[in-house]
């Protein structure tokens, strides 16, 4: 297990809804903004669609807010939404034209993403549709952004793209204890307390 390279200033952290950063991810955000780097944060979603038995136009902008307090703790003030339908999230031109905009607008040098396997590990629950649509649109978006023939209308293509990384999220438990569990596995295998793991695709 490599560290994560911090010789960067701007990152971007996509994912699909209100919430996904927050299990695992924004611990790491939290370090890198304490460093003076600059993150902004990138949902393809409102999340209105993750509340049962309440209507998406009241939990989305409940969502929302609590979206950005969240952000707020760990030092990122740029939160943008994307406005895809929460639970029917395409893989497709439409999600990699909106990320690669977001990525041509953000100049960001590392953009952080989800996972995209199928399942939560070899023997794990099957992975979100949205997670899966997201992520991978995210990595191909990398690319779309430094092209400057593709989505020429989505503004000035983005050059300074260094490497996408994805990482491993949440599902449904004790958010505490799963939170303390995967980064004390994980700071195992990276001789520390706690660590968040990534999975690293150079852009060059």
């Amino acid at each position: 297990m490599q560290p994560m390279p911090e010789d960067w200033e701007r990152a971007v952290a996509v994912a699909a809804h209100p919430d996904d950063l927050e299990y695992g991810v924004a611990s790491a955000v939290a370090r890198w903004t304490r460093q003076g780097k600059q993150v902004s944060y990138l949902l393809a979603t409102r999340g209105e669609a993750g509340i049962a038995g309440m209507s998406p136009d009241r939990v989305g902008p409940l969502r929302v807010e609590e979206e950005r307090r969240s952000a707020a703790v760990v030092g990122v003030a740029e939160v943008e939404f994307l406005d895809h339908a929460d639970g029917l999230v395409e893989y497709g031109i439409a999600l990699r034209r909106d990320l690669a905009a977001a990525f041509r607008r953000l100049q960001p040098q590392v953009v952080i993403g989800m996972s995209f396997d199928l399942t939560w590990g070899e023997d794990g629950p099957v992975n979100h549709a949205d997670h899966r649509a997201v992520g991978l649109a995210t990595l191909d978006a990398c690319r779309d952004a430094a092209n400057e023939w593709v989505f020429p209308e989505a503004g000035p293509r983005a050059t300074d793209i260094r490497d996408a990384y994805v990482a491993g999220l949440g599902r449904e438990f004790d958010p505490d204890e799963f939170l303390k569990n995967m980064a004390g596995y994980v700071g195992l295998g990276a001789g520390c307390e706690y660590a968040v793991a990534f999975h690293r695709y150079p852009m060059g």
